[in-house]
């Protein structure tokens, strides 16, 4: 059938080229009669004559009746051209996707905001319902977030579906169930015919509960794209997906500026964030003010972590990231963190703890340069090291380049974080195109 239809519209564009041709010829090319003598105009002469005299200096051209008809017949080509265009675009949009994206976590604006770079109206993030859209490829995506998207009571426009869930722990996971169970019931209705998931995964890899859902396992799920190093990503139908930025805490998308590039910055690195008990936290901090590394450094330490920010606290945050070349980033729960993200955005060079975190995560052949394998394998300039105490070495070696080493530098990270966004928007498009449209098999 797809076959079928690729030829009608290929014949369609043949013979739109061929009455476009025709047209052209006809108008431009076409020879003229030759203008022989003109008749002797006589006002004085019979009445009918002087009825076809033109009026002030306008000459009267015998054959105007005849490049009349030939105007007008050209008119008519060039109309029955615009309807066969027409009728060739509907049948080629036909063909091409039209994706809804269910943003039920708040990873789903990364996706939206800062990779597809797509707006979403009202601009207000406390808003009941929030949507957007835009082309991209062969698919037209649209996008649906906020708290009034709940299942059963908003129009399904489409028939492929992107879900974006948060499975991070056991009150999430029931919710995302919902959400399952709802575009299962649209599948054997036949309202939809794919569904893709965009999961916040468990920092610790504990996403068994997905797998029932997976089409590969019996269930109803094409794709999934999953955050973390997940073992069971293989690149077929389950994919890694960056963390991305802090978007539940409202961080914004950032443009970068001539002054972010070319300042100075007042200081050699950043660390805001929660020290946990016998962490490497504590290590850092502790090495950071042996050899007082941390009047360099803006260095703002907590003992417990606050899910929430002040304007205040947001505020002096982005001042940190936008203020420091380097911004620290030690383990968490899991080696990959909202603040690799943030800063690249702000062109702070990222130094990551390289050191697996407990859990199942890239516990997998596949897996030998986990973690952080994504951002590794789309070959992310930062510094990685595997213990705090190289950190001194590090910032000795910051101390003495120029500034226009550092320009050089932050022009680099900015252009790498602008590509791998680009990368991981194509990517996403062409798999959900790749499975979702059906193959052309003639």
């Amino acid at each position: 059938m797809r076959g079928a239809r690729r030829r009608l519209c290929s014949a369609l564009i043949v013979a739109y080229g061929l009455f476009s041709l025709y047209a052209a010829y006809s108008v431009f090319l076409r020879p003229r009669r030759p203008a022989g003598p003109r008749p002797h105009r006589d006002r004085r002469g019979p009445r009918g004559f002087t009825d076809h005299v033109a009026l002030g200096n306008e000459e009267w051209n015998p054959w105007d009746a005849d490049e009349k008809n030939d105007l007008a017949a050209s008119q008519q080509r060039y109309e029955a051209n615009l309807k066969m265009i027409k009728y060739a675009r509907s049948h080629l949009e036909q063909t091409s996707l039209r994706v809804q994206i269910w943003g039920k976590a708040a990873i789903g604006l990364y996706l939206w905001q800062h990779i597809f770079g797509g707006h979403i109206e009202p601009g207000d993030v406390t808003a009941q319902w929030r949507e957007g859209s835009q082309k991209a490829g062969k698919t037209y995506f649209s996008f649906l977030t906020g708290p009034s998207v709940v299942p059963g009571y908003f129009s399904v426009d489409a028939e492929h579906v992107v879900l974006v869930l948060n499975g991070r722990e056991p009150a999430k996971v029931a919710y995302a169930t919902q959400w399952l169970h709802y575009a299962q019931t649209l599948m054997e209705t036949r309202k939809i015919q794919h569904v893709a998931v965009v999961l916040l995964g468990s920092e610790q890899c504990n996403n068994a509960w997905i797998q029932p859902y997976l089409k590969r396992n019996g269930g109803f799920v094409n794709l999934l794209f999953v955050t973390y190093d997940y073992a069971f990503v293989n690149e077929e139908d389950i994919f890694q997906w960056p963390l991305g930025v802090a978007t539940y805490r409202n961080f914004p998308v950032v443009e970068p500026s001539w002054s972010m590039l070319h300042d100075p910055r007042s200081y050699l690195c950043n660390f805001l964030g929660t020290v946990y008990k016998n962490s490497s936290r504590e290590t850092l901090i502790e090495i950071l003010k042996q050899d007082g590394l941390d009047k360099l450094c803006w260095i703002a330490a907590r003992e417990q972590w606050q899910p929430q920010e002040t304007n205040a606290s947001f505020k002096n945050y982005q001042d940190a990231l936008l203020q420091s070349d380097l911004t620290l980033c030690p383990v968490g729960v899991n080696t990959e963190c909202y603040r690799i993200y943030e800063a690249c955005s702000y062109g702070s060079l990222p130094v990551i703890e390289d050191v697996m975190t407990p859990g199942d995560c890239g516990n997998s052949s596949m897996y030998h340069s986990a973690p952080l394998q994504l951002l590794k394998t789309m070959g992310a300039p930062f510094i990685f090291i595997k213990n705090w105490r190289e950190l001194p070495a590090i910032l000795e070696k910051e101390k003495k380049m120029s500034l226009q080493e550092k320009i050089q530098r932050r022009k680099k990270l900015l252009e790498w974080y602008r590509n791998f966004k680009a990368w991981m928007r194509q990517k996403f498009i062409n798999t959900l195109e790749n499975s979702f449209l059906p193959s052309d098999k003639g």
